[in-house]
């Protein structure tokens, strides 16, 4: 027996080498399958903690803010950051947008945004709507007055507000003699009175819903005549004559303007440094695109 078990030194070394090469081979058959299933097990985690993670810093970042109320059409790309929406869920809103399309709802800007419910709950009872926003919203806003307990009137039968006097606008609920002055008042600062409806939101302690009420009997039919420039050749001596628009923010929009060779909307302005976004309905009564 020990005949068989007696080796020279070369037969160990063989041995030795053999067995080495034995176990390298099955430590390569075995260490990927293992490190391929760790390493899937580990992405699934990992993109279940980042999704965790981006959610609690929306949480995070919007309960840090400071939130006023606001329109939620005219939410920037810094805007939507500082509320702790994503850049996919902003894109999705300025795409909406560009359509001419506006938000209406609290509910429609979930659904077109995409919103997680959390980040909603957060922001949503800070939206504000003006309820003469846009023609397209003239429907809803019929249906929201008949509720209400009254169908708006129709073009004809409607006086001209830049001829109503104070006595016919005190007959409006919430309107009584201080506000009536204010709005001829508004009226009078120029000769011949408003350029739109949309002026009315300029008078002040007027509420949305007064207005409303003011617009079911009242609205604009010899509007003043206003100079309108062409936002895509205008010059900026030209664009601080538009109210709301001083040297600095005509220089934002000229020089946005040579960054996209152009606007293809007056929507696009809402993307301009320090722009006056909650007043882009007044300032888009001076403008016009060729």
């Amino acid at each position: 027996m020990k005949s068989h078990f007696q080796f020279s030194r070369k037969q160990r070394n063989g041995i030795f080498l053999l067995v080495l090469i034995i176990v390298i081979v099955q430590l390569i058959q075995i260490v990927p399958n293992i490190w391929t299933e760790d390493k899937s097990h580990d992405s699934i985690n990992l993109t279940q903690y980042q999704n965790e993670i981006d959610s609690l810093k929306q949480i995070k970042v919007s309960a840090a803010t400071t939130i006023y109320p606001f329109n939620p059409n005219y939410i920037t790309d810094y805007k939507g950051y500082t509320l702790g929406m994503s850049t996919t869920e902003i894109d999705r809103l300025l795409e909406f947008r560009s359509k001419g399309k506006w938000i209406n709802s609290s509910s429609q800007f979930k659904q077109v945004t995409g919103i997680s419910d959390s980040l909603f709950e957060i922001i949503s009872p800070f939206f504000k709507f003006p309820e003469w926003v846009t023609n397209n919203a003239s429907v809803n806003k019929s249906v929201q007055n008949s509720s209400a307990g009254f169908v708006e009137k129709p073009y004809k039968q409607k006086t001209d507000l830049n001829k109503a006097s104070a006595n016919q606008l005190m007959k409006i609920s919430g309107v009584g003699e201080t506000l009536s002055k204010r709005i001829i008042a508004y009226r009078n600062k120029h000769k011949d009175g408003f350029v739109a409806d949309v002026e009315l939101s300029e008078v002040y302690g007027l509420s949305p819903e007064v207005i409303e009420r003011i617009l079911n009997e009242f609205t604009v039919k010899t509007p003043r005549d206003v100079s309108k420039f062409n936002i895509n050749v205008a010059t900026r001596d030209e664009l601080v004559q538009i109210p709301y628009i001083d040297y600095e923010v005509a220089f934002n929009i000229i020089e946005q303007r040579t960054l996209l060779e152009g606007y293809n909307s007056l929507l696009e302005l809402t993307k301009v440094k320090d722009f006056p976004i909650n007043k882009l309905d007044i300032i888009k009564l001076y403008l016009f695109i060729e």
